[in-house]
């Protein structure tokens, strides 16, 4: 077993024992909770108990929990054993990371025992099953046979069979104008007859397919982009197999400084306005810390969505965080191994960080319920996932585990060590109140390590729909804050709010860094780069 996969066994066996440790050490402790908890349960069946559903808990919506005193009773007694076990796991002297994992362990303990996941248990599925004389439960079994089969065994968030890349997703017009054993760089067909004489240049992460950016007429970050006037580079990243599996952070570094290169040539513009996501946004502040140190000037403003770049001060901001950072740890274990860490692996793993919203709320519906999964174009997109070549993974792991992308920790890109200060030019930064990949906190705090002027924006949406966010949604809403602020704290503290979408107001941001306008071009790439292939391109169909 490589040596890196048995220090993280070790780690994980190591916390499991602190954990044992700290229980045993404190008996009084453990006996003192068991006895309150047995209180509140007691209550609860004699209907004295004022334990209620935490705000947003949407297993315990139907008003029967309320309502009918046995249901409310075995919903109050659920909701005692497994915060009581949490506060109990809260009290115990131990690490704090280890304390993180344990408490991690058992909300994922809790939330399966939920009585809502079980037939008797969810008076919702029990009134369906009376109505529909049982046929939800036969149509539940043969989508618990499916998934058990074609959907590595978690319960299917969407159905797939509604949607097709290049028919009703990804459908913005435009050419495949380079390629490279890593990615496929697309242009896309100008939407007016001038255009923004400098050119966005989009980079997606290396996990799912960047077609999150184009979804269907309307929702497409692209369509919103052309019809303002700009023209559209982005980024097509490859599915890799096992052959792949020594694609590390420079190696797509370097591709992306080679794909930049030819985007300002084919648009004879010496630099680009980028924007970057998630890890895709890691990876483009690597680049420009890269060109910071070889003094290369192709970055004119950088627009960094839903991000962390290093772990001090954010790693305990939220559980969210921290559980990232774990579950990657754990997941290092099958890349290593196996070269590349699986897409769908690594969606199962992210999927128990909210168990809840994303598989025990589709149990209920697939399974209980005996409903068809939803049919929603963000949830297909989810579901498309790519793999995580095992040098990438084991760079982003280092990378953290050395404090991320801060002034100061011993990390290199291409030979170079990395500085974000010395990256100058202006910056948008984007995240999401209810975001649980890169909490908001942990992307504001990255924002800092940044030199030149940057302007935060916090969107009310998590991490996917920070990103997906277009015209039209009443609920839209976001914060910004022109005042003087330090922390997250601060910052919300003196936000003012904004109705409707942040792309309305990040387009007029982005206007004023485009330059003057020109005709738009006649034809996509040039004698040097000829279209090789149309949107969406090659490299996004292929699966591995």
């Amino acid at each position: 077993m490589p040596k890196k996969t048995m220090e993280t066994s070790s780690d994980l066996f190591k916390a499991l024992g602190e954990f044992y440790k700290a229980s045993l050490a404190r008996p009084d402790q453990l006996i003192e909770t068991y006895f309150g908890m047995m209180q509140e349960t007691f209550a609860s069946v004699t209907g004295s108990a004022e334990i209620a559903p935490e705000r947003g808990d949407k297993r315990f919506l139907d008003p029967i929990w309320s309502s009918n005193p046995v249901y409310k009773a075995m919903m109050q007694s659920y909701l005692t054993w497994s915060r009581g076990l949490t506060e109990w796991v809260d009290d115990l002297e131990m690490e704090e990371r280890n304390k993180l994992r344990a408490k991690l362990l058992i909300s994922m303990v809790t939330d399966s025992l939920a009585p809502t996941n079980a037939l008797l248990g969810n008076p919702t599925a029990m009134k369906t099953t009376l109505e529909k004389g049982g046929k939800n439960l036969v149509d539940g079994a043969k989508h618990l046979i499916d998934d058990m089969v074609n959907n590595n065994g978690l319960p299917s968030m969407v159905d797939t069979s509604k949607f097709e890349v290049g028919g009703n997703l990804g459908i913005s017009e435009g050419q495949v104008i380079y390629r490279e054993e890593h990615m496929e760089l697309i242009q896309y067909t100008p939407k007016t007859e001038k255009v923004f004489k400098r050119p966005v240049f989009i980079i997606p992460p290396q996990i799912n397919k960047f077609y999150v950016w184009d979804l269907a007429p309307g929702r497409s970050v692209i369509e919103y982009l052309l019809e303002k006037g700009h023209t559209i580079f982005i980024v097509s990243w490859r599915n890799p197999s096992v052959e792949h599996s020594e694609w590390g952070m420079d190696t797509y570094v370097e591709a992306l400084d080679r794909a930049s290169e030819v985007a300002c040539t084919i648009s004879k513009s010496k630099d680009l306005n980028f924007i970057g996501a998630c890890s895709g946004g890691i990876t483009a502040s690597l680049l420009m810390s890269y060109w910071a140190s070889k003094g290369i000037k192709r970055a004119n403003s950088f627009t960094l969505l839903v991000a962390v770049l290093h772990s001090e001060g954010a790693a305990n901001t939220t559980m969210g965080l921290f559980a990232n950072f774990e579950t990657l740890e754990i997941a290092r274990m099958f890349s290593r191994s196996q070269g590349v860490l699986s897409g769908k692996d690594l969606q199962k793993a992210f999927a128990w960080l909210r168990p809840n919203d994303l598989i025990w709320a589709y149990w209920v519906n697939n399974y209980l319920l005996g409903n068809e999964p939803p049919v929603f174009d963000v949830l297909y997109w989810n579901n498309d996932t790519t793999n995580l070549p095992g040098k990438l993974h084991g760079d982003l792991l280092e990378m953290m585990a050395k404090g991320g992308a801060v002034q100061g920790a011993d990390v290199e890109v291409l030979g170079t060590k990395v500085d974000l200060s010395k990256v100058t030019c202006d910056k948008f930064v984007v995240g999401g109140t209810t975001d649980h990949i890169t909490p908001w906190e942990g992307c504001y705090t990255s924002m800092q390590s940044f030199g030149g002027d940057n302007e935060f924006l916090l969107s009310q949406s998590g991490h996917i729909q920070a990103i997906v966010n277009p015209p039209g949604n009443k609920r839209s809403k976001f914060f910004t804050n022109k005042g003087k602020h330090t922390t997250p704290e601060e910052y919300q503290a003196g936000a003012e709010p904004h109705e409707g979408t942040w792309w309305d107001y990040w387009a007029v941001w982005m206007a004023e860094r485009s330059g003057t306008k020109v005709a738009a071009p006649k034809a996509l790439g040039s004698d040097a780069y000829p279209p090789l292939a149309a949107a969406p391109g090659t490299y996004v169909h292929e699966s591995v």
